[in-house]
């Protein structure tokens, strides 16, 4: 009991003590070793220390409650809880646990398997189960403080800690001890530690409601563009962006050797076609933000730190885009992924930026062509950008994300015989990792070479825009750089049909505008004001007020309502297609489906339930082990290739009338459509 008295009399520096000593905790769980949580805390002890202000601040509501015990354990809890959850995940990926994961809290259970085993999932269940009981006994049986609760003094008191930590907070982000932009959220949770960023996340999203928001300061923007021409009405040419994943020259890195050019089509292309630095908005990580900079015309500045728009926003509303823009000119809008589907969200997000149509790797047939890493080769990428181009007899946009590049990288030889050879990074580790990483981008240098020479003899005018999402997840540092700046890949603007060219650096959010420039289009509010304001006098300022009335504003620039509505997207160009059944062994039942547009994600289902099947081409599948009788019913699916397994699109359900090789199953199919689909999800 004395001891007991003692603790309550200096609870306060205990609470201290104890917040210190739990954060670091938590940071050894974040970054998988209490050496590199050690370097964090004495390499930036303004930052430990704001961190630790921030969980003894969190922590204080116990003393507004008896069982102080109880608070303070369960305080302790959730803070160790969402440590074990932020290290879980950077074992399995680059991105850390941020604001719009809570958002997914509902699919954990589906995804679980994904970052642990099945025995691990059971176990974290069991252990959560024993937690809670114990939480419980310890509410009803565990030890009350005895004295007088003063909620007089307690209640201001707990509020002006409130109050001197958001002082702080400021004070932290005026000296630039912290920081409300984040470029690469992986290295920002590193520099400016989890519970920090993880709040920022949460609770600093969108874009703030600029101070002089009004319907006449946007009519004053509009006005702004009045030396814009009219759209040229005949120039439709086919216009192209390939995002390559990771995509950047290695020889800007003043460290290493290379025994050849990795990036010889590129440079080439770079010297005879308009090209510059591309600035993009997140480093090492962040391919949807350039993707969306590069769609919409919006720039990622204005959002809140960390924030993926495909994550919140987008999921919402439409936003105007290029795809919608140029919709509205004839063109047919198309994404290209050679991914699954969901990564990102992109299925359900792409049909509020105006897709006509998405093709990611389910729609994909060629099934072998993965890297070492089992991600997807751009090589594939060729036939489904032409196929795009031939579904249509009028203009296509065609937006193309690659994978091929993506890390993280070995940090050991898996490369037998290396084409290019790497030397001069620091460890031999690093060494291995920019061997793959280069030659991976040899690679993806070819499917360049290959797509513009088929592009070249395309019988239509094609406007192609190339360049990197983000500089390879590498550590790189502005000295590593020649260029000094992290947050700049390049690109090159091809065209087959003799467009000037022109050497000019520009930002992911002014490209669209700059390419519909240059083939004489000069529609959508953004890009508008881009083609008209660009290094012009309050440009950012002007850009920001504009983006918060599209995205969240009044909506002026529209009349107040956006004209622009959720797309009925088709996931793959064709149809999945249902043609005949053909009997190859009555003994064990094995039966062929024929159709077309099958892939390696297609999978039967018979009377309703799952039923393993076999790819054997682009027209045939393959069932076997059961007796199919006239009234079954049987349907092909496109399904996720992500842990979920969820469908994609189907055809419809049809009944089995003859099963004979000499009188096959003839269908007529239709294919269900996003929204069919979305029912059934």
């Amino acid at each position: 009991m004395k001891l007991y008295r003692i603790c309550n009399k200096i609870s306060l520096l205990l609470h201290v003590l104890a917040s210190a000593v739990g954060y670091f905790v938590m940071e050894a769980i974040c970054r998988h070793s209490f050496i590199e949580a050690w370097n964090y805390m004495t390499q930036k002890p303004l930052v430990f220390a704001y961190n630790t202000a921030f969980i003894f601040t969190s922590s204080l509501i116990v003393y507004l409650f008896r069982r102080r015990t109880f608070w303070r354990i369960l305080v302790t809890l959730f803070w160790l809880i969402l440590a074990i959850i932020n290290g879980v995940l950077l074992m399995n990926r680059v991105t850390p646990f941020t604001g719009p994961d809570l958002h997914l809290i509902t699919d954990a259970l589906k995804i679980a398997n994904k970052y642990l085993p099945m025995a691990g999932v059971v176990a974290v269940c069991i252990l959560f189960g024993i937690v809670v009981i114990l939480l419980l006994i310890l509410l009803i049986k565990g030890p009350k403080y005895r004295g007088t609760l003063k909620y007089r003094y307690n209640i201001p008191l707990i509020l002006l800690a409130v109050a001197l930590f958001a002082g702080s907070t400021q004070i932290a982000l005026d000296k630039r001890v912290l920081s409300n932009y984040f470029g690469n959220i992986a290295f920002a949770y590193e520099d400016y530690g989890y519970p920090y960023c993880l709040a920022t996340t949460i609770f600093n999203t969108g874009i703030s409601c600029p101070r002089d928001y009004s319907e006449s300061e946007i009519k004053r923007i509009e006005k702004t563009e009045k030396n814009i021409p009219e759209t040229n009405e005949e120039s439709r040419p086919n216009i192209l962006f390939l995002q390559l994943e990771s995509f950047f020259d290695p020889t800007l890195v003043n460290y290493l050797n290379l025994s050849e050019d990795p990036i010889p089509t590129f440079r080439k292309l770079m010297k005879e076609y308009s090209s510059g630095y591309y600035k993009v908005p997140s480093v090492g990580a962040g391919t949807a933000n350039t993707e969306f900079e590069s769609i919409t015309g919006m720039s990622m500045h204005y959002f809140g730190p960390g924030e993926y728009p495909y994550k919140s926003i987008l999921k919402e509303t439409t936003c105007e885009s290029a795809p919608y823009v140029l919709k509205s000119l004839g063109y047919t809008t198309h994404a290209v992924h050679n991914n699954e589907a969901n990564f990102y969200g992109r299925r359900s997000v792409f049909p509020n930026l105006g897709f006509d149509t998405f093709t990611s790797e389910e729609y994909m047939a060629k099934e072998d062509e993965k890297n070492p890493l089992g991600w997807v080769k751009d090589s594939v990428l060729t036939d489904e950008i032409l196929k795009c181009l031939d579904s249509t007899e009028g203009s296509d946009y065609v937006y193309t994300v690659s994978v091929q590049g993506h890390g993280a990288y070995p940090d050991e030889q898996i490369l037998e015989d290396p084409e290019i050879t790497v030397s001069g990074a620091p460890t031999e580790e690093e060494n291995n990792k920019w061997e793959y990483y280069v030659n991976e981008i040899h690679e993806m240098d070819n499917f360049v070479k290959e797509l513009t020479e088929k592009l070249a003899d395309y019988p239509e005018d094609v406007v192609l825009v190339m360049y990197g999402d983000h500089l390879p997840t590498m550590g790189l540092t502005v000295e590593d750089l020649d260029n000094k700046y992290l947050f700049q890949t390049e690109y090159v603007m091809w065209d087959n049909f003799g467009l000037q060219k022109k050497d000019e650096n520009l930002a992911a959010y002014q490209m669209a505008a700059e390419v519909m420039d240059r083939v004489g289009i000069h529609e959508g509010t953004i890009f508008r004001y881009h083609q008209a304001r660009r290094n012009t006098k309050n440009y950012q300022v002007d850009l920001e007020t504009l983006q918060y009335d599209l995205l969240y504003g009044e909506r002026y620039s529209y009349g107040g309502e956006s004209p622009y509505q959720r797309t009925r997207m088709r996931m793959g160009i064709y149809d999945v297609t249902l043609d005949s059944i053909q009997c190859v062994s009555e003994t064990d039942h094995t039966y062929y489906i024929k159709g077309t547009e099958f892939t390696p994600s297609s999978e039967v289902k018979l009377n309703g339930e799952w039923y393993d099947t076999v790819y054997v081409n682009p027209t045939t599948l393959m069932i076997t082990g059961t007796e199919l009788n006239d009234f079954d019913r049987l349907a092909v699916i496109q399904r996720s290739n992500s842990s979920t397994r969820k469908p994609l699109s189907k055809s419809y359900d049809r009944s089995c009338y003859a099963l004979y090789a000499d009188n096959p199953w003839k269908l007529n199919v239709d294919t269900n459509t996003d929204a069919d689909m979305e029912s059934e999800q």
